[in-house]
């Protein structure tokens, strides 16, 4: 699994129409795309509107909703025709995805109300493989993209699925079109962009498995850190992260976010949680500086704005934490943000806050 970029986009979109031109003499208005209520055209243009639209939300930094507008094709355009919007649309994407500068978000209704470049390519990839799935089982063609650009996607927008050892049908299951040896069918679904929560100085980027894999190998994981972090925390928590991936456990609400500065747009730390939290809404929690920006009030802040989002859930009573005794500067962060000491063992101070 990796990054997903606009290279991918473009895979992705050339796959397609690929395949698609094997019909391209049909009519696609008069056929089912597979189990969706939609012909094989509506479906067609559902693919390039998205495209577009996806591009548009990045580039122009949409906040609250779509940019207002929608794709029309002129009257009387045939199936050669509309791959080509579709090539076109993909092409925009692509084209908003390279050049979009890091940290720059969209909106996207769900499930947190925002996409960043990567998000917004995955999302872009899933409607062109998905529905170009969805036209060519209608079209009795045949259709499979490539097993690394699936593995890739689900990394990036389904971190709540279990890995299987075939990509492509574990997307299908994951979308509820198709079956999946020793797995319940799935009629419910949705994907997952991370999850970023800002602060006055920091913003707390959530990681992806494929971000948290890079970075459990030694890479920046996309990050221009400062001080040529990451500290060796971070990485034993992406090392964490990745391992509940593979096990079909993580959540990505629950996992692991990078400390990126406003001033700068470097990366100063890791901050995140062990695990999801328990039957009576207790979870602990983590986090760790590079050197140069301990003791500058990076770690509180992030702590509390942490705090203060995951106390608001439902399924949250309190935050748990444990300071390693001689540690009295992030035993100074977890008082000043509130938790208090409920115990005292050996090398370790157990902290919590509740709600």
């Amino acid at each position: 699994m990796r990054a997903m970029n606009g290279d991918d986009v473009t895979e992705a979109v050339a796959g397609c129409t690929a395949a698609l031109r094997a019909a391209v003499d049909r009519d696609w208005k008069a056929v089912r795309a597979g189990r969706l209520e939609w012909d094989c055209h509506a479906t067609a243009v559902h693919v390039a509107d998205d495209l577009i639209a996806y591009a548009a939300n990045l580039a122009g930094r949409a906040q609250d909703a779509y940019v207002p507008f929608e794709l029309t094709l002129d009257e009387g355009t045939d199936n050669a025709g509309l791959l080509h919007v579709i090539e076109t649309t993909g092409a925009l994407l692509a084209a908003a995805v390279r050049t979009a500068a890091p940290g720059v978000r969209g909106f996207h209704p769900y499930p947190f109300r925002s996409a960043d470049a990567e998000g917004f390519a995955a999302m872009g990839i899933a409607e062109v493989l998905l529905h170009t799935h969805d036209m060519a089982e209608g079209l009795g063609i045949p259709y499979e993209p490539p097993a690394e650009l699936v593995a890739s996607l689900l990394a990036c927008l389904f971190p709540h699925v279990q890995p299987g050892t075939a990509p492509w049908p574990t997307l299908l299951w994951a979308t509820g079109r198709g079956a999946l040896p020793g797995r319940a069918p799935v009629t419910a679904w949705r994907w997952y962009n991370n999850l970023v929560i800002p602060g006055e100085r920091v913003t707390l980027t959530g990681i992806r498995p494929a971000t948290a894999h890079d970075l459990r190998l030694g890479g920046d994981g996309g990050f221009t850190w400062l001080d040529g972090g990451p500290y060796e925390g971070t990485r034993e928590a992406a090392s964490f992260l990745v391992k509940a991936y593979e096990a079909g456990v993580h959540r990505p609400e629950f996992g692991v976010f990078v400390l990126v500065r406003h001033e700068d747009g470097r990366a100063i730390g890791g901050m995140g949680f062990h695990s999801v939290p328990d039957e009576d809404g207790r979870v602990e929690i983590g986090y760790d500086l590079v050197e140069g920006v301990r003791g500058q009030g990076y770690a509180t802040e992030a702590l509390r704005t942490l705090a203060e989002w995951a106390l608001a859930r439902d399924d949250v009573s309190s935050l748990f934490a444990t300071v390693e005794r001689d540690n009295t500067a992030s035993q100074a962060v977890v008082t000043r943000v509130g938790f208090a000491q409920v115990s005292d063992e050996g090398d370790e101070l157990a902290y919590e806050l509740r709600r």
